[in-house]
């Protein structure tokens, strides 16, 4: 976790810190909100060309790594908004957490993902996609960090209701 380090906004090499080393949650972390793997490269190239653009916005109120995360899901939502895109609302190789899951189970968990509100499915996300903490998934979805526990409570409630109706 890079720290800000009081010098007028987000330094490059940090910047890049955290692109070498979260590439692939990023990546999955966007798919998986505008449901198309294609559109998520665009979406995390944009939201570090963005952040390289305004790092001196960068105040420092939590870790650079949380404001990239930000960036990154503002970005994939604003994708799923433009009318361009074009979402596949099953969940794609990239953007499926490696359970072991078989192709129809996980099937079935991207559907019933779809059916949750949105904050609970970007905590979810954040969660298990990216395995990021509270503290950071709370700086990320701008949430409280008992928020966070609550609403991936609340997620997993949903979910397994959704589950035991299909398979009854």
């Amino acid at each position: 976790m890079v720290r800000w380090r009081g010098r007028g906004g987000a330094d490059l090499a940090d910047i890049e810190a955290v692109y070498r080393r979260r590439l692939a949650e990023l990546r999955r972390v966007a798919a998986a909100i505008t449901g198309d793997r294609d559109a998520a490269l665009d979406v995390v190239q944009d939201a570090f060309t963005t952040a390289v653009r305004q790092r001196t916005a960068f105040r420092g109120d939590g870790t650079v790594d949380a404001w990239l995360w930000r960036i990154v899901v503002n970005e994939a939502r604003a994708a799923t908004r433009r009318p361009t895109t074009v979402r596949a609302h099953a969940a794609t190789d990239e953007a499926a957490p490696t359970n072991g899951d078989s192709a129809g189970g996980s099937d079935v968990i991207a559907a019933s993902l779809l059916t949750l509100p949105e904050r609970q499915r970007l905590v979810l996300f954040l969660r298990y996609y990216a395995d990021l903490d509270y503290a950071t998934i709370a700086a990320v979805a701008g949430i409280a960090p008992g928020t966070v526990a609550a609403t991936l409570n609340a997620a997993h409630r949903a979910l397994r209701v959704r589950l035991q109706e299909v398979t009854r």
